[in-house]
């Protein structure tokens, strides 16, 4: 036959001298050696038994276990040195995006800026010579579409004792047009290529400034005897192990 059996748990836990156990069970508990063994059948009150006993030794005594213990301070402070220049992240960013090359400036990685700068230089300096060559083939193509083939913005771009015909001109024109368009549009995404490229770097260089490079990061390989108890042999070989310490 099934049966079901019902146990009303209390909220508060009971005193022991409301169990009325002896008083020799204080004692006991207050031993730090022994086991001290509640026994019974089911529903004679052991979990209340016991639960009055833990009860008791919290309100009695304070466990030195149960102190707060005080945080071991992080290794990554440890390892900064309070007079070496940490930068801050945020503001390197903003220096990097309101002038180019600020973020660099900022981190004191001079080294950086004839890179960075001389970017710059290139990309700017190839905007401007595809855009002035955009400028003067689509003027030469604009006349060779009229028909004015003996303009100067023709004759200046091509070389002495040219032999092309009218066609060949103007598709000659209008590919080179197009070609030194492409090249304009390129020099621009370099150009911001470069610019992002700053930003990031002086960001990434600022929030690895303190990263830990302490010892305690590395790769240690030394010799070692390894258990050859895969094969089921009890023999030991000599090798080499390999170990990473993070």
């Amino acid at each position: 036959m099934p049966g079901l059996v019902i146990r009303n748990i209390p909220y508060e836990i009971p005193k022991l001298k409301e169990l009325s156990l002896p008083d020799i069970l204080g004692t006991l508990i207050e031993q730090h050696n022994g086991i001290i063994l509640v026994t019974g059948p089911t529903g004679c009150g052991k979990s209340t038994t016991i639960a009055s006993l833990i009860n008791y030794i919290n309100e009695t005594k304070a466990s030195p276990d149960l102190k707060e213990q005080p945080v071991p301070t992080d290794s990554l402070q440890k390892a900064i040195d309070p007079k070496r220049w940490v930068p801050n992240p945020t503001k390197a960013t903003w220096l990097a995006l309101v002038i180019p090359g600020g973020g660099q400036i900022y981190n004191r990685k001079y080294w950086k800026l004839p890179i960075f700068y001389g970017g710059f230089a290139g990309c700017a300096y190839a905007l401007t010579w595809n855009s002035k060559m955009y400028k003067d083939y689509s003027a030469a193509y604009k006349d060779a579409v009229n028909g004015n083939f003996n303009s100067s913005t023709i004759t200046d771009l091509l070389p002495p004792n040219y032999n092309y015909t009218e066609s060949q001109l103007t598709e000659t024109l209008r590919k080179r047009k197009d070609t030194f368009r492409r090249y304009r549009d390129l020099s621009i995404f370099a150009f911001i290529g470069v610019y992002l490229l700053s930003v990031v770097d002086a960001y990434v260089d600022a929030e690895l400034s303190n990263f830990d490079i302490t010892p305690d990061l590395s790769m240690k390989v030394e010799p070692a005897i390894i258990n050859s108890q895969m094969t089921g042999s009890s023999n030991r070989n000599v090798g080499v192990q390999c170990s990473f310490r993070f």
